[in-house]
This record gives C-alpha cells, structure tokens and sequence, in this order.
C-alpha cells in the first residue's frame, strides 16, 4: 500500500506541477506524506459536499481539478467555508491534492476527456507547448467526427456525452450547416478565439462563453458555437485521471481503491425557459438533477 508521497509522485509524473500556469495553485493543499492511502477520490471542486463524500466513503485522499486557495490564503479558520473543508478533511486524515492547469495541458488532459465524451477523434493541441517534441501536449484540442453532421445534431451529441446541469448546452449557429472538424476546451474559452479560427474548424465546445467575445466572433467568421457549463466540461477528466492512476498502480504493485464522484457541483441549479421567438409559452421550469452526473445511479468504486 502506498503512503500519500508515493502517490504525490506519481502525480507529479502524470501532471508536473512545472506546467501550470503562473498563476494557479496546484499540488498537496493538507494531508500527511507519511500517511497510508488506500481509497482515491476524484471530484472537479472541493466543496464541503464532496469533502462530506470523501469522509463518509472513507477516503484517504480526494484530488479534486480546481483548488481551493487560488489566490492563496492568511487563515484556514473555520469561519469561512474554505476553512471548513480545510478542516473536515484534516480531522478525518484526507488529504487534498489539486491538479488544475497543470493538467489541462497533459497528454492526456482535461480538453482529450471532453473531445472523447462527444465522440470526437483527436489530432492534435488547439495551442501546442512547444516543449513538446510529440506535438501532442497543449491547451485545448482539435479532433473529427467520423463522418460530417448538422449542427443541431452535434449540439444533441453534446448534451448526451456531458454530464446534464441546468444550464444544459447553447449553440450559436445554423442549425444546419456541417460539422466535422472541432476544436473544444474544458472551461472557460473564450480567451482562445484567435487560434480557434486559425485553425479552420467547424465547431468550438468550450465554456462560459460571454457575450461580447461570442458575438464578435460569430460575426468575424461561420464558426458554430457550443456552450456547456463549466463544471460538466471538465467532468470526464475525472475518469481519464482515474485510468491514469490505477494503470500506473498496476504497474507498481500498488493495492488502491478509487471513486469518481457524481455530485453535480456546477453552481447553477434552475433553469427557467422563456416564451420562444414565436410566442408559444414554455412549458415549465427545468431544474438541475438531482444531485447526480451522466446518468449513473451511483457511483462505483474501481481498485487495482
């Protein structure tokens, strides 16, 4: 069985923490090197209600995609709710590791996860990293359908390989023209626009996409927009971290238990239709799930 440094390794070999960007905080938050770890799980954000799930599902560790002091701290009082994770997973011997942009960038990383929940083929980074001499590293990445469809049909594609929120997805586009060639990036992604069009794709799949950039860059080209939420772009990564850790655990001989947490933390939790353009009345309210990601009923643990 491992201790927490042993596993802080192997991390630092999938995700070197040396890729990430200035400005994140990534790596060890709390927890013991010496500290045996035995159960992993994976959430996108530690919030109390996943640091609740680790300690009632016995977790020795929770790595979680977004951290929790990025732009770091004074206290870990429990007087602010970051505080209170802080000492949740503390008094009950969890440690916390992030990996945020550190593995964005990884081969694979976050933006391979998302091109592989929508069926896309991947060919290669959106933005490479030039220390890559495999040109397969980068933020963001390019892939192909199988065969060329609408766009109304991709958008459905879309929103049946993410995990379902309240918002759901928006698409800005003819309904009908073609998609084959894709570029997506988990999160936000509007900042990538410029090299979006470069690179001649039918379709971006990003987040948090905002007015003003959306507007300006459908006007600048025919480029099709799809807008999940941020924390359901970033989900299937949580899998391909979990592939990654029990196949290298194999390989040491390590006996681990890991769990990917379904808990729908995106903070949106209703969505309220608007009479369409034709006037007709919407049928209702749509609320979020119910606490639930891509529908599995519950979560199953994996070891090695």
């Amino acid at each position: 069985m491992p201790n927490l440094s042993d596993v802080l390794s192997l991390f630092d070999e999938l995700y070197p923490p040396t890729r990430a960007e200035s400005w994140d905080a990534v790596g060890l938050v709390c927890g013991d090197p010496d500290a045996e770890v035995r159960r992993v799980l994976f959430a996108v954000d530690p919030v109390q209600q996943v640091a609740d799930e680790a300690v009632a599902w016995g977790a020795d560790l929770l790595v979680t995609h977004h951290p929790l002091y990025l732009r770091g701290t004074t206290t870990v009082a429990a007087t602010g709710f970051k505080g209170r994770v802080v000492h949740t997973l503390i008094k009950n011997d969890v440690g916390l590791l992030v990996a945020h942009t550190n593995a964005d960038s990884a081969d694979p990383g976050v933006s391979d996860a998302l091109a592989e929940a929508v069926g896309l083929r991947v060919t290669g980074p959106l933005i490479a990293d030039p220390t890559d001499p495999a040109g397969r590293r980068g933020t963001g990445r390019i892939g192909e359908l199988p065969e060329p469809e609408p766009l109304s049909a991709f958008a459905a594609r879309v929103a049946a390989g993410l995990p379902a929120t309240a918002q759901g997805v928006r698409v800005a586009g003819d309904p009908d023209q073609p998609v084959r060639r894709v570029a997506v990036c988990g999160g936000s992604g509007d900042s990538f626009f410029a090299e979006v069009r470069a690179s001649g794709v039918d379709a971006y799949v990003t987040a948090d996409l905002r007015h003003h950039p959306a507007s300006e860059a459908r006007e600048t080209s025919g480029l099709a927009l799809v807008d999940a939420a941020h924390w359901a772009t970033e989900w299937p990564w949580l899998r391909g971290a979990e592939r990654e850790l029990l196949a290298a655990a194999e390989k040491r001989g390590w006996s681990l238990e890991t769990r990917v947490s379904h808990q729908v933390t995106d903070p949106w939790t209703l969505h309220a239709p608007m009479p369409t353009l034709e006037g007709e009345a919407a049928a209702g309210v749509a609320t979020a799930p119910g606490g639930t990601a891509p529908g599995a009923a519950a979560p199953e643990a994996r070891s090695t």
